[in-house]
This record gives structure tokens, C-alpha cells and sequence, in this order.
């Protein structure tokens, strides 16, 4: 049961600072948080704690264990000869093999310039120096997994910043294009590196996305605000159809970006694709939260999120069951509504699609290199300080899992070939930040991330366990092939949470632009599979083995399997927003909460 001190959700005077799960508000627990927040305006938001505990770990471990040295030194002779006889054959003119092949996603050393010498040695020594420390941190006896993928990943951020792709001086393409225009380049890359330091410092947004502004060229899909109270904005979007299907559609966006990204320009948007194939479409915009909203709960989330949403829907299509979709962290928690209402016999959702959303924590990917208890803590005092957790103390990070193509790549184009990055819909959409409450927050990490208590059936919704099992809806489920948010493995993994008819979707694509994967996009591919309720349950091995790959958008297998679960016959759109309420008050999409900075 919710006990903090506040009587209703408006009014925000009433907000008291309570203790969340795991943590104190005493002055003496205030001290540690102080601190705390105090490292972290330093360290860009990781936990030298954590990142200490690691090292020693796989230290100590490495210097009791004289095979795995004597391996690594096996294996710096081994790197030393090869380079040494490169070298000769280089110099007498005969052709060398290459010592080292990059992984399939790095890119860095593809331009046929990287081909001749010297920089093809140079390349070849980094990749090799790059396949050492990756033996070196890993496969050490007796230390914890997560610690050697922690100090791997270390490893790998301090060699990619002296990778010879990332200096003018050691990288052919800036060489060949400085030579080309006199130095050129480089004041232009000067400048644009003092234009994003200024746009940085005042809070601007980046360099290109003026173009894309919110409502005017993103998020355009016609529609009207019909629901709003202090934590959402419900949009319905207006008919395109003489006739709709019977049951709407629900859209749970996560609440850590602004809903848009499925509302992004007219060609790619998903609410307009959905709303031309004849569905009535409502989508959540979540409230941009401040400091005064620091004790929203995940639970306020879902109340004052989900089920307000399909209460307001209910009365605007009464006596039809809801198709309810959920993306990311609204995914997530959708599946926790779902499963609530299936424990008190609410049968008002027809369907339950979820894309790139977990709901089991135990494998999420290299996120979990920033989770641990030492680093929820810190990030509990980060918010503490402010009452809540802005989205560009999390970029870093997200930064650093792709750090050569989302930090280093940028580095090179637009500061050292001095040519400027194209803004486009989703880089837009992906710069406009939104902030986190401090409960909220605390708890998702704690209950869902660390503890796992979904999966495990221990969350609890009004004083009682949930549990996925319960759900009898049937399941669509969407995964990316490249997502390093929500992997798709950990995403297939609602398989063996549920006990309903599921049809499991792999795309291509990264954790956003797979699910921005409209009709007509170049190059896009995806599986599918349905699994009965009473089928066995597979790995997800066996099922992309099993599963053939298909050319196109999944957009349109999704509508089909829609039109499946719905009414065959077809009806006259809903009104918009509820016949007795008078909504000259409240704004046309996209509304006003999309808009808070």
C-alpha cells in the first residue's frame, strides 16, 4: 500500500520526501547521499565504488593465476612474431595476410586507404592489442562475470580512445583531407566543436534539429488531448477511415524519451500507419517530471498512466476490450497492468503487443555493465540531490555502449573532416531528453533490474503477488537484432513467463530504428513465429533457426495479426473524447506535455 504523505497527486505542496526501498533519510544517510551526488557531478554518473570493486576483483584473481598469465604472455610472444614477420614481408615487397579481422559491426578500418602501409600495420597492431585485452579480462579463474565485463568494458572505452582512426595525425582519411584543403578541415571542425560546446553550455538543442520541431514537423499525426491529469496526456488521433475497427489501440510509450518516436515524421510514423488501416489509435504522452515529483511511485505509473488511459477509453468506446501496446519501459509496464488485471478477473484487454520491452532482467544486455548495487545506490544519490534523474546523466552511458559509432565516429566527421553529421527524424527525437522521478526510478531499478521480482512473480500491485502466468490475452512481441537496450534474447524470454498464445517478431534494426521500420525501408528484414498456448516452449536458438527471414516492414504482419484478434465487422469512428465532457480546454495533439523542456 502506498503510504507517502501527500493527499492527491496535484497537489504538489503536499510532496514529502519519503525513503524508498533500500534507502534512509537521515541526516546521517543524507551525508553518504551528499557525497555521492558530489562524485558524480564529476564522474559523469559511474560509481568509482563499483568500477574499484571490479578492478580489484579481476586483479586479484589475475595474480593468483599463473596459467592465465602464463596464457597471456603466450599469447604477447605469439602477437610479437607475427608483427615482426609482417614487418619483413612488408619490406621486401611480399604480400601480407592480415594478423587481425575487426568484429562485423566495426567499421573504423574500411576505407580502402586503411589498405596500405603504414596505417595497415597500425590498424592490425590495434586490433590485435584489442583481441589481448579482451583475452586478458576475461576467462580469469575465480572472478565474478559481471566484474570482467565491467573491466573489459573499460578496457575497451580507454583503447578506443587511442585507436589510430581517432587522431589527425595516425588517420589516413583526415590526413588525405587535410592535405586536400590546406588545413581546411580542421578550422572547420573547430568551429563546429565550439558551436556544440555553446549549444551544450546553454541548453540548446543540437546543430540540424531546429528543423525538426515538435508539431510542426514531428508529431503531426491530427488528433485531440481528450484525458489529462498531472501525469499524462491521453491523445486520440482523428479518423482517416469512414469505418474503423471495433476495438482501439493503446500506446504505452516509455516515459524515459518523449512518446514521438512513434509519431515521428509523416513517412515513418507508426500512429499515422495504424490510424490509415482503420484503427482508432490513443497514445500516452507522459509529463515531463520536476524536482516536486520526486515521490511518483511505478505505481502512480501505472494508475495515473495505464489504467487512467483505458478508463478514459472505456468511456469514449464503451463495451470494447482495448489492444494494448507497449514500448520499452512502457512495455514493461504494461506487462505489470496486464498481469494485475488478470489477477482480478479485468478482461478489458483484447491483446498485449510488446516491442523491445523485458520482462525478465536475469540477461539485459550490456546495460548491466551500469546496474549493480553499488551503482543503484549511486544513482539514488544523484537523484536524491534533485529529486529526480535527467536523461543526459544516462546519455554517457547509452554513449559508451556504442562508443565508435554514436561518440568517435562523430569525432572524426564533424571536428576532424570538419563536415557536419546530417540531423534526421530519430537523431531529433533522440536529443529531446526527458527527467525521471526519484522513487520511481529507485524502485524500477531495485524491484525489476536488480531483484527480478516480476519474472519471479513476487511484484506486487495493491497488496498481492502478480504474475505473467495469469495473462490469457494473446502476445505480440517485437525484438531487435542490434538492440543493446533490450537484447532480443532477454525480450524472447516472455515465452517462458506466460502461459498464452504468442507470435514473436525479430527485425533488423537497433533498439529504435527496428521498431521505426516503416513499409518501403530500404533493406529491412524480419521473423516470425507463433507459439500456442500449449506448444512446448524453445530456446531462442532453436527458434531463429526455425524462424525464415522475410523481406519488408514488420508493421503489416502486425495490423494483419491485429485484425485477428479483432471484430470482423467494422464500425463508425468513436467520437472524440467522451460525449459529456467539453474538451475546448484542453489542447489539439500533441498536446503541451511533449513540449516541456
Amino acid at each position: 500500500m502506498d503510504t507517502r504523505s501527500r493527499t492527491d497527486v496535484n497537489d504538489n505542496r503536499a510532496f514529502i520526501p519519503q525513503p524508498v526501498a533500500g534507502t534512509s533519510c537521515s541526516p546521517f544517510r543524507a551525508l553518504d547521499h551528499t557525497k555521492e551526488a558530489a562524485i558524480a557531478r564529476l564522474t559523469g554518473g559511474l560509481s568509482p565504488a563499483a568500477l574499484s570493486l571490479a578492478v580489484a576483483d579481476w586483479f586479484i584473481h589475475l595474480s593468483v593465476a599463473p596459467g592465465k598469465r602464463a596464457e597471456l604472455a603466450s599469447l604477447y610472444a605469439a602477437n610479437g612474431r607475427v608483427i615482426r614477420d609482417y614487418m619483413l614481408r612488408s619490406l621486401t615487397g611480399a604480400a601480407s595476410s592480415p594478423l587481425a579481422e575487426p568484429a562485423p559491426a566495426d567499421h573504423r578500418f574500411r576505407a580502402d586507404v586503411w589498405q596500405t602501409e603504414p596505417y595497415r600495420l597500425w590498424s592490425q597492431m590495434f586490433l590485435l592489442t584489442e583481441q589481448w585485452w579482451q583475452a586478458a579480462t576475461h576467462d580469469v579463474p575465480g572472478a565474478t562475470k559481471h566484474h570482467e565485463n565491467v573491466v573489459g568494458f573499460g578496457a575497451r572505452q580507454l583503447l578506443d580512445m587511442v585507436s589510430p582512426t581517432n587522431s589527425p595525425f595516425t588517420n589516413p582519411e583526415v590526413i588525405e583531407r587535410t592535405q586536400a584543403t590546406l588545413g581546411g578541415n580542421l578550422l572547420r571542425g573547430a568551429r563546429n566543436m565550439l558551436e556544440d560546446a555553446r549549444r551544450q553550455a546553454g541548453g540548446e538543442t543540437a546543430a540540424g534539429a531546429d528543423q525538426f520541431k515538435v508539431g510542426v514537423a514531428l508529431a503531426v499525426t491530427p488528433g485531440k488531448v481528450v484525458f489529462s491529469n498531472h501525469l499524462i496526456e491521453l491523445i486520440q488521433y482523428s479518423p482517416a477511415t469512414e469505418k474503423v475497427i471495433a476495438e482501439p489501440i493503446l500506446i504505452v510509450p516509455a516515459w524515459i524519451m518523449k512518446y514521438y518516436i512513434l509519431d515521428l515524421s509523416p513517412h515513418n510514423s507508426l500512429i499515422r500507419f495504424l490510424v490509415a488501416q482503420g484503427y482508432t489509435v490513443f497514445c500516452i504522452s507522459w509529463r515531463n517530471v520536476g524536482a516536486e515529483d520526486r515521490n511518483l511511485s511505478l505505481e502512480d505509473y501505472r494508475t495515473l498512466g495505464v489504467m487512467a488511459a483505458l478508463d478514459s477509453i472505456n468511456e469514449i468506446v464503451p463495451e470494447q476490450r482495448v489492444h494494448a501496446t507497449g514500448y520499452c519501459l512502457g512495455g514493461t509496464l504494461l506487462s505489470i497492468a496486464a498481469a494485475a488485471m488478470a489477477g482480478v478477473g479485468d478482461e478489458r484487454l483484447a491483446s498485449v503487443s510488446l516491442f523491445a520491452a523485458q520482462t525478465d532482467f536475469t540477461e539485459p544486455g550490456e546495460l548491466q555493465l551500469f546496474i549493480d548495487d553499488s551503482e543503484v545506490y549511486f544513482i539514488e544519490s544523484m537523484m536524491w540531490s534533485k529529486g529526480y534523474l535527467d536523461a543526459s546523466q544516462m546519455s554517457g552511458a547509452f554513449q559508451m555502449l556504442e562508443s565508435n559509432d554514436l561518440l568517435w565516429s562523430r569525432v572524426i566527421h564533424d571536428y576532424m573532416l570538419g563536415e557536419r553529421t546530417p540531423m534526421f527524424d530519430l537523431m531529433a527525437w533522440n536529443a529531446d531528453s526527458t527527467r525521471m522521478p526519484y522513487r520511481m526510478h529507485s524502485e524500477y531499478l531495485r524491484q525489476l533490474f536488480l531483484d527480478n521480482d516480476l519474472a519471479a512473480s513476487r511484484y506486487q500491485v495493491d497488496g498481492r503477488s502478480i504474475s505473467l502466468r495469469n495473462l490469457r490475452a494473446p502476445m505480440f512481441v517485437v525484438g531487435t537484432d542490434r538492440d543493446h537496450i533490450a537484447p532480443w534474447r532477454s525480450v524472447y524470454k516472455v515465452h517462458y513467463l506466460s502461459s498464452t498464445n504468442i507470435t514473436f517478431v525479430l527485425t533488423s534494426g537497433g533498439h529504435n530504428a527496428g521498431i521505426v521500420s516503416e513499409p518501403g525501408h530500404a533493406n529491412r528484414q524480419f521473423r516470425i513465429e507463433y507459439t500456442a498456448a500449449t506448444d512446448l516452449r524453445i530456446g531462442p536458438d532453436e527458434w531463429i533457426a526455425a524462424a525464415q527471414s522475410r523481406d519488408g516492414s514488420w508493421w503489416p504482419a502486425w495490423t494483419d495479426w491485429l485484425a485477428a484478434q479483432s471484430s470482423a465487422e467494422t464500425v463508425a469512428p468513436p467520437h472524440m473524447g467522451p460525449h459529456a465532457q467539453d474538451l475546448t480546454s484542453l489542447p489539439d495533439a500533441p498536446g503541451t506535455y511533449v513540449l516541456q523542456d
